[in-house]
Order: structure tokens, then sequence, then C-alpha cells
């Protein structure tokens, strides 16, 4: 029976204790690798999410410190998972910054500022940082989450869609860059998922607001969950998808459709 296999595999997972890296850390431990859970401000959050996935998994698990818009601690957190876990095999780009979406006539200059730093110079750093190992090695998976917005470009969206956007770019170029050196580069684009801070919302399931009809858009007619965005993490970190690079992957339930 063929399964997804990360036995051994170290993978670093930045964002590690939030809504959605929660469940892309506990799964890609469910496959065997050992998990750097890389954490901001939710220290507690992520210490407790350690645990759990040891004595639930049986693999090795890290909660490390870092701030993804600063070069030199993403640099400490790369030495302390080394130290700790080894080199990693695997990094999965999920920390962003947090903000209130508004017009583009009305957003706070710093939010794309802000954007910018966490979607396109965290993709910079933590390539600058890891890859070099994985040349040496010749293996390696990065894999960087990024949105069903970045295809829609919705008002309000601006600063969001511009951080991803230029992110995209990154990904795209460095997957050319690296490829002769058995390392793949891609992205998964969730589209609006129900993870567990909203798992039992009911309210809100069919709008984002009175006047944004959602789940009537998508092809499926449903939201999606944490659980089917981390599945395609884990298939992309993966041996199965070892010839698979430079893609942009929509978790979206057919709601943006990329084509050629």
């Amino acid at each position: 029976m063929k399964v997804i296999d990360l036995n051994d595999r170290v993978a670093v997972v930045t964002g590690g204790a939030g809504e959605l890296g929660r469940t892309i850390s506990r799964e890609l431990a469910n496959c065997g690798a050992n998990v750097a859970i890389g954490y901001y401000r939710s220290e507690k959050t992520a210490k407790s999410l350690q645990k759990e996935i040891e004595q639930k998994y049986g693999v090795k698990a890290h909660a490390v410190y870092v701030d993804v818009t600063d070069f030199e601690s993403v640099v400490a957190m790369n030495k302390n998972v080394t130290e700790t876990l080894g080199e990693a095999d695997i990094i999965v780009n999920n920390s962003v910054v947090q903000y209130e979406w508004t017009s583009v006539l009305q957003q706070d200059l710093n939010d794309y500022d802000s954007q910018y730093k966490s979607c396109v110079m965290q993709s910079v750093y933590m390539a600058k940082v890891f890859v070099p190992n994985m040349v040496k090695k010749e293996y390696g998976r990065i894999i960087g989450i990024n949105t069903e917005c970045a295809m829609q470009m919705f008002p309000l969206q601006s600063a969001y869609v511009a951080g991803k956007r230029g992110m995209d770019g990154v990904y795209k170029v460095l997957a050319r860059e690296v490829g002769q050196y058995n390392i793949t580069v891609n992205q998964v684009a969730p589209g609006w998922i129900k993870s567990d801070k909203f798992r039992d919302a009911t309210g809100e399931e069919s709008n984002l607001g009175q006047d944004f009809p959602y789940i009537e858009r998508v092809p499926m007619r449903r939201r999606g969950t944490d659980q089917e965005v981390a599945d395609a993490v884990c298939f992309l970190a993966s041996d199965l998808a070892s010839f698979i690079t430079g893609v942009y992957l929509p978790v979206c339930g057919g709601n943006v459709m990329p084509s050629i």
C-alpha cells in the first residue's frame, strides 16, 4: 500500500502554533516527520503542541521562537532546530502578519509593509538560511502557504494580495534555481477554511458578510478544512511529489482554477 512516508525527515513550520499551523504540524508528524514548531507570540500553545505531538505520534517535536520578518531571527531558528532535531528537509512557510482588511484608500501604509515582510521577505530569509544545506545533501521540500485571494483580487484584499502575489514570484524563480539539486518549491493556496477557532461556527456559513456570498460560489458548495490543507502540504512534502515543482495549488473546492 502506498502511503505518505516522511519518516526521519525534519520539518520546520513557521506559524506552527497558529490555527492552520497546528494542523500542518500534527499531520507532518502523523506521516513520521520530526517537527519544529515555529512561534512568535504563542509560546505556551507551541510547547503544548510539542508535547501532544511527541506523545501521540512518537516523533520528536520542538517549539522554537522566530520572527520571520527578521533575518537574524531566522538564522537563530535554523541553528536551534539543527542542534535539536537535525538539518531541515522540509520547510513550510505558513506565518503571516494579521491586520484589518479595508480599501486601498483606507488601508494603513504599514499594512502593505507588514505583508511584504511576512510574505515576500519571510520566503527569501527562509530560503537563504535553510536551502544551502538542502543543496549540499541534494534534497529538500519548500512549501509556502499562499491563498485563493491571490487570484481573486477582490475589494479590501489589496495588502494581502500584494504580499502573496510577490511571494508567488519568489517561489517560481526559486523553483527554477534549485530544481537541479532535487529540491522542490511549491505553494498551497487555501480558500476560506474551517479550523479549530471556527470548527463549529454556523452563522457565517454561507457569507463573509451580507454582500459577500462565499459557499454559493464554491463548486463543491462547502468550506474546506485545515485538515484538507494539511493533507496537500504532506503530499508536496513527500516523495510522491518528487517531480512536482513551481506549483500554485488551490485547496478551495474549485473556487479559483488556474488555467492554461
